[in-house]
């Protein structure tokens, strides 16, 4: 009994063939069935290897597959397909395993190509953190540099893909420029350390100087001193973090127990100078309310205020002109009050005046024939000056009795009618 298809036949004696391209081929025997149950076995094989196929070419086709691993399977059932036992169309699943492959051969080209280019991506990267670790390398910003290679090394480590060979190189490349950066730090490090030490050399001096003078009373030059100690202090650099917090903190201390000192002493004295201040300006308003209706006794009085206002201290320095200005005025006013009682006096008090006078009333009486004509008119001409409120001669006139307790710029050549003038000699601190 026979049983056959498309594809494949069993024979009577239960020889199983199966028809290519290139004739019939054997493939096995069926003697556990019918002719019938045995094609459909060989057939169902057909499927399963179909199946296969179908889901190798489904998972290279949805990236689930590994292009390298489906080329080579499919390659292994192309092979098989001489000897295989199945009834069914060898040549289109031999078409379609063809088709699976030159899938997978593109595939592991673009995979090829892909990993080509993130080889030169990862080379470029390393390359130019390469270079920019050779440019860190002479920088001076030490720390952001020093941060910034420690970060590089990160990088790089995250980096991969790369060829070996120029993977080592820029690496090379890398440590040379870190080592060298590290070289110049330690180098700048070292020298910064020696002239720190110069520097507290040079600030503990400033420090032992500002603590001589904290104990000063000499307050301008000190202030003075300490003033240009902190310019030199600033100009003089830094030391180590630890020393120059130490050093400042003495130094500090020393200008603020001098300036404590200095600022208890200006309070006293300018509570002091206020207190002068009140007493001349009692003074001052005693002399301007002296009464002039005696002269000799204001003259006395003022005389005796311009002591007591010489003997007072200091006053504040803003307060010495306006006092000063005020008791002239006090002084000038008794002055112009003796300089006119002066002129009265020289003018009606003169026993040759007074008979110049007279014979010049008896010649306005008497007419002009009472005498010579020579005689009248050096009369009028003695008579008109005298006559005037004018100073006259020395040797026409008394002098009042009145003697100044000083000499004093300005007064008259012959005698002082008042006290003189009060002279600014306040002093301020």
């Amino acid at each position: 009994m026979t049983a056959s298809n498309e594809w494949g036949r069993v024979d009577t004696d239960g020889t199983v063939y199966v028809r290519t391209a290139t004739g019939e081929r054997v493939i096995g025997s069926w003697y556990a069935g019918t002719a019938e149950e045995g094609l459909a076995h060989y057939t169902r094989r057909y499927e399963d290897l179909a199946t296969e196929v179908a889901l190798l070419d489904s998972r290279l086709r949805s990236g689930a597959g590994d292009p390298k691993a489906t080329l080579a399977h499919a390659g292994t059932l192309r092979a098989s397909l001489d000897t295989v036992a199945v009834v069914g169309d060898l040549a289109a699943l031999d078409g379609r395993l063809e088709d699976v492959a030159k899938a997978a051969q593109s595939k592991l080209e673009e995979a090829g190509a892909a990993r080509a280019a993130a080889r030169a991506a990862a080379a470029a990267a390393k390359e130019k953190l390469a270079l920019e670790a050779e440019e860190l390398a002479q920088s001076s910003q030490w720390k952001a540099a020093g941060d910034r290679f420690r970060a590089i090394v990160e990088e790089w480590k995250a980096i991969r893909g790369v060829d070996r060979k120029v993977d080592e190189q820029l690496w090379k490349r890398f440590a040379t420029a870190r080592d060298t950066f590290t070289r110049r730090r330690g180098s700048h490090f070292a020298s910064l350390d020696e002239q720190r030490g110069v520097v507290r050399a040079r600030k503990e001096e400033l420090v032992a100087e500002a603590e001589a003078l904290a104990g000063s009373t000499e307050w301008g030059p000190t202030a003075n001193r300490l003033k240009r100690l902190m310019t030199d202090w600033k100009a003089a650099g830094r030391a180590s973090k630890d020393a120059e917090e130490q050093l400042w903190k003495r130094f500090r201390a020393a200008q603020d127990r001098f300036f404590a000192r200095r600022a208890e002493v200006f309070s006293e004295r300018d509570a002091e100078q206020l207190a002068n201040q009140r007493t001349k300006e009692t003074l001052i308003a005693e002399a301007e309310a002296l009464d002039l209706s005696d002269l000799r006794g204001a003259q006395a009085r003022l005389r005796d205020m311009q002591e007591r206002y010489d003997a007072v201290g200091h006053v504040p320095r803003e307060s010495m002109r306006p006092l000063d200005t005020r008791m002239r005025a006090a002084e000038q006013r008794v002055r112009d009050a003796a300089d006119s009682e002066w002129r009265r006096g020289a003018s009606s008090g003169n026993p040759l005046l007074d008979q110049l006078r007279g014979r010049r009333a008896g010649r306005r009486g008497g007419g002009r024939g009472g005498g010579p004509p020579g005689v009248a008119r050096r009369g009028r001409a003695v008579a008109a000056p005298l006559s005037s409120d004018s100073s006259v001669p020395a040797s026409y006139t008394g002098r009042p009795s009145f003697t100044p307790h000083r000499a004093v710029s300005g007064a008259r050549p012959d005698h002082s009618p008042v006290a003189p003038s009060i002279r600014s000699r306040s002093r301020s601190a």
